[in-house]
């Protein structure tokens, strides 16, 4: 077991770390529970190794945290493994602290891309535990492996394996369609359709500006996905790949000009009121622009709508959701396919341990658990047992939309830089005004070099 000291761990983390722990000096909504299941766990544990505790840390999102309590007492009852569980809406604070004292979580369920950034922090310090083998691993309480379960593309992006070394260190969780979604009672009502293409997309902003609305919002954190997509639809795989990658050079390319004069464009078709908005805090105040019609079109993912199920809406609403127009005619649509990751710091003290909870998840016992909270994990088949707005959700990719998955490469700590800042924060620049499409792009350039200088091979 590779233990990490709270030098390296302050080290690795930096500013990110401290700030997390100052943050935990405030309130915080945490519930922290030992789950076990007796009967069941005595029955499991009479024929496996002497029990043994491991401590699990999930993030609380619009899916809950019973999900998670009762898929723990599921693990314990096949395996005896008692789980001490953590979930929290702001994780980071309530793990970070004990962190760095050096007490870890056996498991965590945290995604990139979230503010604090502290999965890409453990990615960047090389603290995050190599779970190949976990892929080669039989569930427990069932015949088939995990590799067997996970459907195709899953482990092989950067998302799991972001160091390029053929190796998995992030579970792939909760995998999403994202895309624009709007009401589609709107556009009935209206006599309007879905654009197919920017030129189209560009119209219907301007009827939408006619009837005193917007063609776009957006929350916060989903950026991301809506300008992968984007690359996608630019120049396809291998453009993205050496943009994510941060090729020297690829900035300058037709296909890069494409992406910066879309989005620069739809910043003058977003709502204004976007900007101050899109934070952690009040990102569902952008969300509910599109409830009200104060906007068409938003980027999420199909957790929207468990996220917004007691908003008010207006009259008619009904979802809608469609993949990222094409740029030109007859071109390809993407929606990028967004999951979360679970993992395990290299510092956790049950690590054998922690692989088994990971197996677990992708039981068919862990998995319908998870669907009944509306959490879908990427795993063979599942699909087919969807309903209502999540059948429709799940199927983009049967009605043309292309998938889209990856994202920009790891790099080792630069003081200032994260892909989030660099690439996607800024556009709240754009639509306030206070910053040049110009800026942006310098902006880009000049931050990847320096995260080409540092790209984690």
């Amino acid at each position: 077991m590779k233990r990490i000291s709270r030098r390296n761990f302050l080290k690795a983390v930096g500013v990110s770390a401290a700030a997390l722990g100052l943050a935990a000096c405030g309130g915080s909504s945490s519930s922290s529970t030992a789950v076990s299941s007796s009967a069941a766990a005595s029955s499991a544990a009479s024929s496996a190794a002497p029990a043994e505790t491991i401590k699990v840390a999930a993030i609380e999102t619009a899916y809950g945290s019973d999900m998670w309590k009762k898929v723990a007492e599921a693990f314990t009852a096949q395996t005896g493994i008692q789980v001490e569980l953590t979930t929290d809406k702001n994780l980071e604070d309530v793990i970070g602290p004990s962190m760095q004292g050096g007490d870890y979580p056996d498991v965590v369920h945290l995604a990139t891309g979230r503010e604090a950034a502290l999965t890409e922090q453990f990615i960047k310090g090389n603290l995050i535990a190599d779970i190949t083998d976990m892929l080669s691993m039989t569930i427990p309480g069932e015949s088939a492996k995990v590799s067997e379960k996970i459907a195709g593309g899953f482990t092989d992006t950067s998302l799991t394996n972001p160091y390029g070394d053929g190796k998995t260190y992030l579970a792939p969780m909760f995998y999403s369609p994202c895309g624009l979604f709007y009401n589609a009672g709107y556009l009935e009502e209206k006599g309007w359709t879905v654009p197919t293409t920017w030129d189209e997309m560009w119209e219907l902003g301007d009827k939408a500006k006619a009837d005193g609305s917007y063609l776009f919002t957006y929350p916060t954190g989903y950026f991301d996905a809506f300008f992968y997509a984007l690359m996608y639809s630019a120049g396809g795989p291998d453009f993205f790949n050496k943009a994510t990658r941060y090729e020297e050079g690829i900035w300058d390319t037709p296909e890069a000009q494409t992406c910066f004069d879309i989005v620069n464009k739809l910043a003058s078709y977003t709502n204004p009121i976007t900007p101050a908005q899109a934070n952690d805090q009040d990102f569902t105040q952008n969300q509910q622009l599109v409830l009200d019609n104060k906007a068409i079109f938003m980027p999420n993912g199909t957790w929207i709508v468990g996220e917004m199920a007691e908003a008010p809406r207006a009259d008619g609403f009904k979802w809608g959701m469609t993949a990222l127009p094409a740029v030109k005619a007859g071109g390809d649509s993407y929606s990028y396919t967004w999951f979360e990751q679970a993992w395990i710091p290299a510092g956790a003290e049950h690590i054998d341990a922690a692989k088994q909870f990971l197996a677990f998840l992708y039981s068919d016992t862990a998995c319908k658990l998870f669907a009944e909270a509306g959490a879908i994990q990427p795993v063979l088949g599942v699909a087919d047992t969807l309903e209502g707005d999540n059948k429709m959700f799940y199927s983009i990719y049967d009605n043309g939309a292309k998938a889209a998955m990856g994202n920009f490469a790891s790099f080792t700590a630069i003081p200032g830089l994260e892909v989030r800042t660099v690439f996607f924060d800024p556009v709240n620049s754009l639509v306030s005004g206070n910053m040049t499409e110009q800026q942006w792009v310098d902006g880009i350039k000049s931050a990847s070099d320096q995260m080409r200088a540092n790209i984690i091979e």
